[in-house]
């Protein structure tokens, strides 16, 4: 039986039309137009639908979508923030650690999800926060940089008193 459900998203409230079955991923892209977060192989290994749930992150592919009324969504088109990318965001563009870009939404939500808890994570801490997340085009060389960039560009953003 379908229902209505109010869906808190990047800060925005969204009143979703859903199946209890539905999953979030698919309500995200599918009706409400967010696609950003991917779909990859649907079984919670890839870690390239990672949505950030109360803070936590979360594989979209395994989580119905009425499991998170009440509860405050961010996926990556809530990172920027009045036209200009998060940090996260631009230590992946800044140290090349995109190439294809598929995995790139879900490996930022997740050093989001790091760096929000270990805002000085060591190269260790990096790889763990990662690991849930595959990329097939590189050796994560250049994404443990980019966290560990966006790590020292968030820090000085805190010390000169500045939000992300």
């Amino acid at each position: 039986m379908k229902r209505v459900i109010e869906l808190s998203i990047n800060g925005n409230s969204y009143d979703v039309v859903i199946s209890p079955e539905d999953l979030l991923i698919d309500v995200l892209r599918q009706k409400l137009d967010l696609t950003g977060t991917k779909k990859g192989c649907g079984q919670g290994d890839c870690g390239t639908c990672t949505v950030l749930i109360d803070g936590r992150r979360t594989l979209a592919c395994l989580t119905l979508a009425i499991a998170c009324e009440g509860r405050q969504i961010l996926t990556i088109e809530g990172m920027e923030r009045q036209g200009a990318l998060h940090h996260i965001q631009q230590a992946f563009i800044d140290k090349g650690a995109i190439q294809c870009g598929f995995c790139t939404p879900g490996m930022v939500m997740s050093a989001k999800a790091l760096l929000d808890e270990r805002p000085d994570p060591t190269e260790h801490e990096i790889k763990l926060g990662i690991s849930g997340n595959l990329c097939r085009c590189t050796g994560y060389v250049k994404i443990v940089d980019a966290v560990r960039e966006a790590a020292v560009r968030l820090q000085a953003d805190a010390a000169a008193g500045k939000g992300a």
